[in-house]
């Protein structure tokens, strides 16, 4: 029988928290939990974000209301800010954080190893979008996973029923152009990782193509608060709302009308939806979009004809005169209202607070719609810049400064405590746990005289239950056989008082040698630095497209060949299998990083075929490839989309059953060296030559094929290039490490990795050579390895 929707369990309604006023702002609405940053390891660096005692008391408040608090550290970890990781997640267990969402493996096996008290969340940038990857995380002890954002409805029922673990989905804000956490256009621009909370959102800008320009990258918002009933009955245990970068407002407006709907009884749900439609108007986010939870090929992600910018478009800039700039404006405007100016070219935004506003030459507090207005601004704009209105000051909104009281006099969690009091003579003995300390203590009493009631357990009990400002509560309170007599309240009051100073001061110092013990077991755990160690004679693996690539192994200085599997590569490998013959060991074949569950019988199938021919060497680009691979004879390899940025993310990996993996393609020179010179059980290569998906996504990018680039405001050249239901855009200068091939050398690298997958046959030579004689190759780009990673 079909559950109603009443009957269904309620979804968690979860709400971005970037600052304190977005905070207070969720949980004045009724958002269930809130997730925040620190100001460290959070996907959102530019957002204000918190310290660790802001953090504490943030949590602290929440557990009052019965709500909960998440932890974002969904970040790729150096390898030199362990130490600091370590300190950051004992603070966080030892406030009692409800959970960590995280993207970096390294990061989930410190806390599985060290700090068990901490629930960890798997990211949507860790890419997990079929069931095979649900499955590997749940075995992996993880309590909830967000999905990706490209899978329709009926993906996410058939994941939900079929697995133990939560799974959580966006229901609102912001859409990445690119699949979550396989974006590296913003860090291949300036080396400003998305995947490091650091993105320059170059997907917002103007691009030309074919001579029309266009917002070709730029997102609408998600919102389906019409599809909640369907969202709660597929299984979904948490709705997420993007928009940690966003206002209180915001943060208001979107809690409210989705609070709004989740609430609604199902005579009432239609109505309660139009409601909140009309409550997120006040939101200022972007043009609606269902993305794909409605449909698998939309049509309405993203329109090339819309500026990418948040806000209400208000208008174009007819003038500038000094610090003045004249627009019509298509909405009201108030003094107090905040707005943004987007320039025509692809630099970002600037917004700022209207305090001086004109309709002609009178100065006046607000301004009808349609109205030629003049805003005094704080920044140089031209004329053609766009105005959008991003918050009102009619809307809600909670000063920083009484956010910032509010949370002062918030107590932060009380440490439970187990009493037990006994009388010897005319001494009162008290012995106390808490906090996994203990303190027993003596305090004399004098002459005392019978009590009327013989419930001293209960008059003891009221009075150690007063345990005021100290960072106690009373849990539990025995007193066996203690004699019917009558304690002065005030000696009585003063014992109470002394004791919990006694306590706390224990307690506090008990459980600070603990933490600090603790600390020094996982730091003590990390891989030391290693001494680079010279490889005589590097590996040389390259890539290739198609199996007749495999001719590569016939030239000089080749090791192996990396192969993707594909129906065209597997049509052919019957044909093929006589000229393979003694080369298997040779050929590297290659999983795709997106397999949608409904194609995952194709590639099980060709593992099978594979196998059948005697290959046995896999790569791996996706946590889900680990489970396809289960239980079989294979040799497996990582690829630099599974994110390897330290050691401890290296190591998770060879837990799964790799052998060797491949450095990340945004890392930096130093860190790189670092990881090459670690003593770890698997080998580390490195791709020294390849293009750069700076963006792979489902979206289809309307009105561009792949006949001709994308052209950036700088003139910068992105090739275009559709397969399947998948998209990539890669930077028309290429990567190149070639010249750096001694340096990686001395650094103890001794495999190097050339991707000639998308490079005209007749440039494979110069570029082979070009690696073998540590030459560069000119009109490519370094990435990061020498400017860093940010």
């Amino acid at each position: 029988m079909r559950e109603t929707y009443q009957q269904m369990k309620k979804p968690e309604l979860l709400a971005p928290a970037g600052s304190l006023e977005a905070f207070f702002a969720a949980m004045e609405k009724g958002a269930d939990a809130v997730y925040a940053g620190l100001r460290e390891f959070s996907a959102r660096a530019k957002a204000k974000n918190f310290t660790l005692s802001q953090m504490e008391r943030m949590v602290a408040y929440a557990h009052g209301l019965n709500r909960k608090v998440y932890i974002t550290l969904n970040t790729l970890v150096k390898e030199g800010e362990l130490p600091q990781l370590v300190e950051t997640l004992s603070a966080l267990e030892a406030m009692g954080a409800d959970g960590v969402i995280l993207q970096d493996l390294g990061v989930a096996r410190l806390i599985r190893d060290h700090f068990p008290g901490l629930p960890r969340h798997a990211s949507t940038q860790m890419t997990i979008h079929n069931l095979p990857g649900v499955r590997m995380l749940e075995e992996m002890g993880f309590e909830r996973v967000v999905l990706a954002r490209e899978l329709h409805l009926d993906d996410i029922t058939a994941i939900c029923r079929a697995s133990k673990v939560e799974i959580e989905c966006f229901i609102h804000g912001a859409l990445c152009f690119a699949v979550s956490g396989q974006c590296y256009f913003s860090s291949f621009l300036g080396g400003h990782s998305g995947n490091r909370g650091r993105c320059a959102q170059p997907c917002r800008r103007q691009y030309r193509h074919r001579g029309k320009e266009g917002y070709y990258l730029s997102t609408n918002d998600l919102s389906v608060v019409d599809l909640i009933p369907e969202m709660a009955a597929a299984g979904v245990a948490s709705l997420k709302i993007e928009g940690r970068m966003k206002s209180a407002e915001y943060v208001a407006s979107v809690v409210e009308a989705y609070r709004l709907v989740l609430d609604a009884p199902e005579r009432k749900r239609a109505e309660a939806a139009a409601r909140a439609k009309e409550i997120l108007k006040l939101s200022f986010g972007r043009v609606p979009t269902r993305g794909f939870l409605a449909s698998r090929t939309p049509t309405d992600i993203a329109t090339p004809t819309l500026r990418g910018a948040t806000g209400r478009f208000l208008g174009e800039i007819r003038s500038v005169r000094g610090d003045r700039i004249t627009f019509e404006s298509r909405d009201r405007l108030f003094v107090g209202d905040r707005v943004r100016v987007q320039p025509k070219s692809d630099m970002a935004g600037r917004a700022f607070t209207v305090k001086e506003l004109f309709v002609g030459k009178e100065r006046v507090k607000s301004a009808r719609e349609k109205s030629l207005v003049t805003v005094v601004a704080p920044f140089a704009f031209k004329t053609g810049d766009a105005v959008f209105k991003v918050s009102s000051e009619t809307a809600f909104t909670m000063s920083e400064n009484a956010c910032l009281k509010r949370l002062e006099a918030v107590r932060t969690g009380k440490v439970p405590c187990d009493l037990e009091l006994t009388l010897d003579g005319e001494t009162l003995r008290v012995a106390a746990r808490a906090g996994g300390g203990t303190l027993a203590a003596s305090f004399p009493l004098s002459t005392l005289e019978p009590s009327r009631t013989a419930d001293m357990a209960g008059v003891l009990r009221a009075q150690f239950s007063r345990t005021g400002e100290t960072p106690f509560e009373l849990r539990s309170l025995a007193a066996p056989g203690f004699p019917a007599v009558l304690i002065p309240p005030a000696r009585l009051k003063e014992i109470r008082r002394e004791f919990y100073a006694r306590l706390a001061g224990e307690v506090t110092a008990e459980a600070g040698k603990r933490r600090g013990e603790a600390r020094r077991r996982v730091l003590a755990s990390l891989v030391p630095a290693g001494v680079p160690a010279r490889p005589p004679r590097p590996e040389v693996t390259v890539r290739g497209e198609h199996l007749r690539d495999a001719t590569l192994l016939r030239q000089p200085g080749i090791d192996a060949i990396l192969l993707p599997v594909s129906r065209a590569n597997l049509h052919q490998l019957p044909s093929s299998a006589r000229r393979l013959r003694g080369d298997e060991g040779r050929i590297v074949w290659h999983l795709p990083f997106i397999i949608f569950d409904a194609d995952l019988p194709f590639y099980e199938e060709a593992i099978d075929a594979l196998c059948a021919h005697g290959f046995r060497r896999f790569e791996l680009a996706n946590l889900s490839h680990f489970a396809l691979l289960k239980g079989r004879e294979v040799e497996l390899s990582t690829d630099f989309r599974l994110f390897s940025l330290n050691t401890q993310a290296l190591l998770a990996w060879r837990e799964l059953g790799a052998e060797a993996a491949t450095l990340y393609i945004e890392d930096d020179a130093e860190n790189m060296a670092t990881l090459l010179a670690a003593e770890l059980p698997l080998r580390r290569r490195v791709l020294v030559y390849g293009a750069v998906p700076a963006m792979t996504t489902r979206i289809a990018i309307k009105g561009v094929k792949g006949d001709a680039p994308l052209v950036s405001d700088r003139g910068e050249e992105y090739e275009v290039a559709v397969r399947g239901n998948l998209t990539t855009i890669t930077p028309a200068t290429r990567f190149s490490l070639t010249h750096f091939r001694g340096k990686l050398q001395e650094a103890g690298c001794g495999s190097f990795v050339v991707d000639l997958s998308q490079a005209p046959r007749e440039k494979w030579r110069p570029i082979l050579d070009a690696l073998a004689r540590g030459e560069a190759l000119p009109g490519t780009s370094e990435f990061n390895f020498v400017m860093g990673l940010v």
